[in-house]
């Protein structure tokens, strides 16, 4: 994939962030100049980060916060702090807001019912996610609404936003375990219930991690992957990813390798499946989940590595 500024398009901004963690997500990736191909991923990660810094001021508040959140998270630099901090002011005045209209009878079931009107359908995997919201209503609203509490207290401004013990209180009262373990629901949605249910857990709202990865080992036994269709491994793939990812509190702490044993064992074994069918993105995470238990030196992240690399600079 070759990187002009006029050419990049929507998704190809969503995956810039990953292949740059997947890349520099180490000291070797980053500090050896003249390693062979650690420096090939040096290189590549550098100019990824170019290219999608160079069109950062354009994009919405929503993607800046997106790609400088990872990024500070990573390399600690202050370069990326003011995307973060107008974020913050942002997130802070919405939830004011948007928990004080909780208390309004009817207001949630309103912002339900438009959360699932307003849900995008111009894909089949958005189709099909549509439909499940239907069945599943008032956690079309509350999703959100949790993503936006777990950024307030990543912020540290939880505690300072009026109410949100209310908003905690309301989250507590859905039925989760019910919506996280539901087969129709992981078949679709896989990757942001593996978020939800360490996202619940992080507030300190409900813990149905151990309940939630039961649920989706039996959905997708090992003996039925060579069954999925390319679609339906992705979802697996991506879910998986962010049972990690999630316990990471996204990039900011490693993993335990023991703990997660069995989803970095699925990825040895599913490697060559991996490396054809995965897109870049999944496979820049299938990568970052090796690399925060600790696992740099699997086979699989340099074949990530290197494909990230071509991807960028054939």
């Amino acid at each position: 994939m070759s990187l002009p500024l006029p050419s990049l398009h929507a998704r190809q901004l969503s995956w810039l962030a990953l292949c740059v963690l997947a890349l520099q997500l180490s000291a070797c990736a980053v500090q050896q100049p003249d390693a062979g191909p650690a420096e090939r991923h040096r290189l590549a990660a550098e100019r990824i980060r170019a290219t999608y810094e160079a069109v950062l001021p354009e994009l919405s508040g929503g993607k800046r916060r997106h790609y400088a959140q990872r990024l500070y998270r990573v390399t600690g630099e202050e370069r990326y702090l003011p995307a973060n901090r107008e974020y913050m002011l942002h997130l802070a005045g919405r939830l004011e807001a948007e928990i004080a209209e909780l208390a309004v009878p009817g207001q949630i079931e309103r912002l339900a019912r438009e959360s699932v009107e307003g849900y995008p359908r111009r894909t089949a995997k958005q189709r099909a996610r549509a439909e499940m919201f239907t069945r599943w209503g008032e956690f079309a609203y509350a999703k959100g609404l949790l993503f936006r509490l777990v950024q307030a207290h990543y912020h540290g401004m939880l505690d300072e936003v009026p109410g949100h013990e209310r908003a905690l209180d309301y989250l507590e009262d859905l039925a989760w375990e019910a919506f996280l373990t539901d087969a129709e629901v992981l078949e679709v949605y896989a990757a942001q219930v593996a978020n939800q249910v360490h996202f619940l857990h992080q507030l300190g709202v409900m813990d149905l991690r151990r309940e939630v990865e039961a649920a989706f080992r039996r959905r997708y036994p090992p003996d039925t992957l060579a069954l999925l269709s390319t679609a339906e491994y992705r979802n697996w793939l991506y879910g998986l990813t962010h049972f990690v990812i999630g316990a990471s509190r996204y990039y900011q702490q490693e993993v335990d390798a023991e703990a997660y044993a069995w989803i970095l064992e699925a990825f040895s074994e599913q490697s060559e499946r991996i490396m054809r069918d995965a897109t870049e993105d999944i496979q820049a995470e299938v990568a970052l989940s090796f690399l925060l238990a600790g696992r740099e030196g699997h086979p699989l992240v340099d074949r990530v590595r290197d494909a990230l690399a071509a991807a960028v600079d054939p």
